[in-house]
């Protein structure tokens, strides 16, 4: 299976159980941005864990779950691996978590049109407060990245008190002003 493939079949069992979700990472993040290649799909749920067992069923014999749940540090939410047979391609499922910020970019994800299908996603604001997030506590330089080509791409569309806001509690907005300095946005 492709990427595609792998994140398709995802897509529609957790259509077909009616588990509320929301596509994350980066694949969401290419929606607003210019895409780039990853070795995962990240979705945000909100489920049980025995619907997650469900889940894995619905997909067949070619995706394993992971029996190892794990802590995501920043938001301390469950996180589920979702394997597929020989194939290096991952999907994470993140419960839904009480964070402030993460049941408010649940309430506010849209549709968006991605691999033929209609496609929960998080607003690009979101995508940026919450790569943020990622950056600071990672230090991982690929959020980062994401968050600049999103700003490129999006500046004229972003709601940036939103963002101000959230970077402002978080303690973020140091490193928003430090790559809102470093870039030139697209559509100038």
């Amino acid at each position: 299976m492709t990427p595609q493939e792998i994140a398709a079949a995802v897509l529609d069992a957790l259509e077909a159980s009616r588990i509320p979700y929301m596509l994350v990472g980066s694949l969401s993040c290419n929606c607003y941005a210019i895409p780039r290649s990853t070795q995962d799909a990240d979705f945000v749920v909100q489920a049980e864990a025995a619907s997650i067992l469900a889940l894995a069923k619905r997909l067949g014999p070619e995706f394993q779950l992971d029996r190892q749940t794990a802590f995501e540090t920043v938001t301390a939410t469950k996180r589920y691996l979702l394997g597929v047979s020989n194939n290096p391609f991952t999907v994470e499922l993140f419960l839904l978590s009480d964070d402030e910020h993460d049941l408010e970019r649940f309430s506010r994800r849209r549709h968006e049109r991605f691999l033929d299908r209609d496609v929960a996603i998080p607003t690009a604001e979101d995508v940026i407060v919450t790569k943020l997030r990622w950056s600071q506590a990672g230090r991982r330089t690929k959020d980062v990245e994401d968050v600049r080509n999103v700003i490129a791409v999006q500046w004229g569309s972003l709601d940036w008190s939103y963002i101000y806001s959230w970077c402002e509690k978080h303690g973020t907005r140091e490193i928003l002003d430090g790559i809102r300095a470093s870039i030139s946005p697209l559509w100038l």
